[in-house]
């Protein structure tokens, strides 16, 4: 039995295409446990028609109602009623293909005797819309499955499932998180000597992520709740595979470094250019404005470098090579968006040092 579990706040307009998607799968031993967190868009009466908990009209539906408490807090409310040896999670703006279940549940079986699947973790699709951001994240995640192993370190909140017992043993999922909660409990998984597999045929397609402000406000909390992994799971005390996840997030982290360095080099050369202690030609090389100004040239290198080379080279290379538009458009687009993005996770950073330092939001003291 798999129990697979599901949590809305304000998606309305998601519901019934997840629902329908579940309710399709090809594994017949499920059931469906449904968590409406607070919303106040209708989905209450949205969802009032799939709540069959005896399974009179097919698959068994529960769902339960709750305050805005949080995506950990209606996980974990699933993990303790579900009947299943197994619980499985996704997202509401998630629609898992129809042998996503079944293709999760062939990979439960262990190669070795030394092996203790705890989770298995399947793979997601997003899909693309007319828009910059949509396609830089299509491609982003796209390139991070390619490269992922069997043995992985994280159990992906949209398309994982997790062995009930195991889970139940190291807390489940803390209502007191902030976001990223899937990492958190694949980490103490992993410490309690568990192996999380990737199952890359057990596919889920993710809805179009359009919207700059949209983007950017979830790389802002993904940095905030990383800064509590990495405080809680510091790589000296971490078993397992390393974080294979993180993508290009590292890289665009330091453009804004980046950035910063070159409009404070370019500061001194404006001033002389405005002044007329500077005049243009190869002389200004030989004033000590000058040779700030090679600085700023030398960091615009390494900032193309950054943007066109490793993963993320990959995914702007690929973003570029898809869009219909003008090509310059698109690079001034493409770096004006990383920019942005930087510039989000930097924030974020901040707010989750705030965290730390108040025992916050997860944070131990």
């Amino acid at each position: 039995m798999v129990s697979v579990s599901v949590c809305v706040r304000n998606g309305v307009h998601w519901i019934k295409g997840c629902l329908d998607a579940l309710l399709n799968q090809t594994y017949p031993h499920i059931e469906i446990l449904v968590v409406n967190d607070g919303s106040d868009d209708g989905a209450e009466a949205v969802l009032s028609p799939y709540h069959d908990p005896t399974g009179e009209r097919g698959l068994p539906v529960t769902v339960h109602h709750q305050p805005p408490l949080g995506l950990s807090a209606g996980r974990q409310w699933a993990v303790e009623h579900a009947s299943g040896d197994w619980v499985a999670i996704t997202d509401i703006d998630v629609r898992p293909e129809q042998d996503w279940v079944a293709n999760m549940v062939a990979n439960i079986q262990p190669i070795s005797e030394h092996e203790r699947i705890v989770a298995v973790t399947g793979r997601t699709v997003f899909e693309q819309a007319n828009d910059l951001v949509s396609r830089l994240r299509s491609v982003e995640i796209a390139a991070k499955y390619r490269a992922r192993p069997r043995r992985t370190s994280l159990a992906n909140g949209p398309c994982s499932m997790f062995h009930r017992e195991a889970l139940l043993e190291v807390g489940g999922f803390d209502p007191n998180w902030y976001h990223a909660e899937d990492m958190e409990v694949s980490l103490r998984l992993i410490e309690a000597g568990g192996i999380i597999v990737y199952a890359r045929d057990a596919l889920v397609k993710h809805v179009p992520e359009t919207g700059a402000a949209h983007f950017l406000a979830k790389r802002k909390r993904d940095a905030r709740a990383h800064l509590r992994i990495i405080r809680h799971h510091p790589k000296r005390r971490r078993q397992g595979p390393g974080f294979d996840f993180l993508g290009s997030s590292t890289m665009v982290l330091c453009l804004f470094p980046i950035w910063l360095g070159i409009i404070l080099s370019g500061v001194p050369v404006a001033w002389g250019l405005l002044s007329g202690s500077l005049t243009v030609g190869l002389s200004i090389f030989e004033a000590w404005e000058g040779k700030v100004l090679l600085v700023s040239l030398g960091l615009l290198v390494v900032h193309e470098i950054f943007l066109w080379r490793g993963r993320l080279g990959v995914v702007n290379r690929e973003v570029l090579r898809t869009t219909p538009q003008n090509k310059f458009i698109a690079m001034l687009g493409v770096r004006r968006l990383t920019f942005r993005w930087s510039v989000a996770l930097w924030q974020g950073l901040f707010l989750g040092c705030i965290d730390a330092l108040l025992g916050r939001n997860g944070h131990k003291r």
